[in-house]
């Protein structure tokens, strides 16, 4: 026998004797050291001592069916051992390695993300978020699994960073009733979609304009450079933005500002903001001037306390009108902001009828009537559902949808007869 296989019989031998040693430490030892045959790491996976399985689970040359007998170890540290190991190595598969896990090792990565204990849970949350590629075994026993914990320790690095959950998946975690920690770690996702936005939205603004969620979910959306927020759904989160003070900053720093959603912030944001709003580079210049024009307006009422008093928001609409001021954009920030008055006066000037025949209508809360008004008056269907919630108070579950999108629901010819039958 060679003398090399001579030396490798006899330290097996002994590595053999010290497994069987009376002495804990002495297993310890050789459970903790490289270079020990697999069959021995095996052995001692098993052993009695938890100190011993500890340096078993952390040792890097221990056999994967080893591990995933330590993965369902009674010691919470043997588990939080063997999960820290399996989070060094993780990030050091490359996608051919990654390819090539067993059902064993897949077995472990799956136990632990099951375990009962936060913390073990979380080490496997922080090894896979990173990881670009990986068997659908992984994907769908692991990822899926750790991005739906109850925990948002666990399921928010997940949420937030894991290439492997595609927009699928998130729109299922989001319809699932997701915590609202969850939803702001999907909002801070690079390269979130519009259609994941939308949702996010949807969870968190409701039809009314209210919250029913936390409101810092939208400001992590809205602080996200790289979320898609599609036009409608930034136009939600505009209407509900005058009492939600965080979220001003954020909306003035969305890049590529539609022009219409520029002119309503400019509407409600502080002075500071305001100037920070005008001085963007990508106002196209019909916008830039009605910001300016807002500027110079909040400029001129500051006169101290003997500043003459607010005109009514009819006599406002009136002035408006008779300037050619008085538009869809006037009337939505004045809806914004509970104007009530000014919007129903202003209804009545662009539709020219009796300011008695709009009140008649919005008091009676008719859908039909006030989406028919708003038509008469020139605005579109958008405006038409909000005038339907925030000036007539019909509930949202009540209220008249577009048709294909945008289009009015009625026909013309109905329209006019709703019209007539409140007097018009």
């Amino acid at each position: 026998m060679p003398d090399g296989a001579a030396r490798d019989s006899a330290r097996y031998e002994e590595d053999k004797g010290l497994a069987a040693s009376g002495d804990a430490e002495t297993r310890r030892r050789l459970a903790a050291r490289a270079g020990v045959r697999p069959e021995i790491l095996y052995y001692l996976a098993e052993d009695p001592k938890a100190e011993v399985r500890r340096a078993i689970a952390t040792n890097l040359e221990t056999p994967v069916q080893a591990d995933l007998i330590l993965a369902r170890d009674a010691d919470d540290e043997v588990r939080c051992g063997l999960a820290e190991k399996i989070a060094r190595l993780m990030p050091e598969l490359d996608a051919e390695a990654q390819q090539e896990i067993r059902a064993v090792a897949l077995e472990v990565l799956e136990t632990l993300a099951r375990d009962q204990l936060t913390r073990v849970r979380k080490l496997i949350a922080e090894a896979v978020k990173d990881v670009a590629r990986a068997p659908a075994g992984v994907v769908d026993r692991v990822v899926k699994r750790l991005a739906g914990d109850s925990e948002i320790e666990v399921a928010g690095p997940v949420l937030e960073h894991s290439p492997l959950l595609a927009e699928e998946d998130l729109l299922a975690i989001i319809e699932s009733a997701a915590g609202q920690g969850a939803l702001a770690a999907i909002a801070r996702r690079s390269g979130l979609g519009g259609a994941v936005s939308e949702a996010i939205v949807g969870r968190t603004i409701r039809a009314d304009g209210r919250l029913s969620g936390d409101a810092q979910v939208i400001t992590d959306l809205l602080a996200n450079p790289s979320a898609q927020i599609r036009e409608q759904t930034l136009d939600r989160i505009v209407e509900a933005a005058p009492e939600q003070a965080p979220w001003h900053g954020p909306l003035v720093r969305r890049p590529a500002l539609p022009a219409r959603a520029v002119r309503r912030i400019a509407g409600f944001v502080a002075e500071l903001l305001l100037n920070e709003l005008q001085a963007r580079d990508d106002l196209d210049p019909e916008t830039a001037k009605a910001v300016a024009k807002t500027v110079q307006d909040r400029i001129a009422g500051e006169k101290g306390p003997d500043k003459p008093r607010r005109p009514s928001g009819r006599d406002r609409a009136k002035e408006m009108h008779e300037a050619g001021k008085l538009d869809e954009d006037a009337l939505s920030q004045a809806l914004l902001s509970g104007e009530r008055s000014f919007v129903a006066a202003g209804l009545a000037l662009l539709a020219s009828l009796p300011m008695a025949v709009v009140d008649k209508i919005v008091e009676s809360k008719s859908a039909k009537g006030v989406t028919s008004l708003v038509w008469k008056a020139g605005l579109d269907m958008r405006f038409a559902l909000q005038a339907q919630i925030r000036l007539a108070g019909i509930a949202p579950n009540a209220t008249l949808n577009a048709r294909n999108g945008t289009s009015f629901p009625l026909s013309e010819k109905d329209m006019r007869w709703q019209l007539e039958f409140f007097g018009a």
